[in-house]
């Protein structure tokens, strides 16, 4: 089909007759393989995730975060108090199923039903998650909901452009690197010019596949190394 115009030739967006807006998603576990997803709560998860986070002595992980470091568990939870109050973002700890504990949490935030939109990001894993199936499926969990459970059309990552862990982890994890948007905001004192990728639905269908194969336990050797790496079947899915 050609470029679709208006009644003065003008090209113009495909129509989209069959769109509705989509719901906001659920507070609602997510389950896995190795990983469990809940909404977040200081009696929950408050002293677990303050212990994980303390293994990062230096507070780096919380350098382009716009909250943190937090110098004792009192002061965590304060903040998390206003943050399991929030609905967007929409805040969930990350919890490995091998021993029940709180690693790490990330959110949905920028939530537009109307156009399908939805943004995950405030994504802060501890020493204990960095680099680990959990970590990978946690995102993929989160993924399934906008696409498979929740209809959505576009899933958004953004991060400070100077933040190359983010990046790559946003390339790692099949996002599409969308632009550069200077002077995008202020956080901490500083500038930040906004890194933007996304997952756009019709990528959906071949990045499961991708996910799913490489989650796979057949996929890892008997010291746990990956056979195949993530961003190597993603490729090969949507070539």
């Amino acid at each position: 089909m050609g470029q679709e115009t208006n009644e003065y030739g003008q090209p113009i967006g495909a129509p989209l007759p069959n769109w509705s807006a989509r719901q906001v998603p659920p507070r609602r576990p997510m389950e896995g393989r190795y990983t469990r997803i809940e909404p977040l709560s200081v009696a929950d998860h408050a002293e677990d995730l303050f212990a994980a986070y303390s293994l990062d002595q230096k507070g780096i992980l919380w350098t382009y975060m716009p909250v943190g470091p937090f110098p004792d568990l009192g002061s965590f939870k304060t903040w998390m108090e206003s943050a399991c109050k929030s609905n967007d973002p929409l805040f969930h700890a990350i919890l490995d199923q091998a021993t029940g504990k709180a690693v790490g949490f990330a959110s949905y935030l920028r939530i537009d039903p109307p156009a399908g939109v939805i943004e995950v990001g405030f994504i802060a894993y501890s020493p204990l998650l960095q680099r680990s199936r959990v970590a990978t499926e946690a995102m993929y969990l989160m993924m399934a909901r906008v696409f498979d459970e929740m209809g959505y059309r576009r899933y958004e990552w953004k991060c400070d452009s100077l933040n190359a862990p983010s990046r790559q982890a946003a390339q790692r994890l099949g996002f599409t690197y969308d632009g550069l948007f200077e002077q995008a905001t202020i956080y901490k004192g500083r500038n930040r010019d906004t890194a933007w990728f996304s997952i756009l639905d019709r990528d959906w269908p071949q990045t499961r596949t991708a996910y799913l194969a490489w989650l796979d336990p057949a996929n890892f050797d008997d010291n746990g190394e990956q056979r195949r790496r993530l961003a190597e079947l993603i490729t090969e899915q949507r070539a």
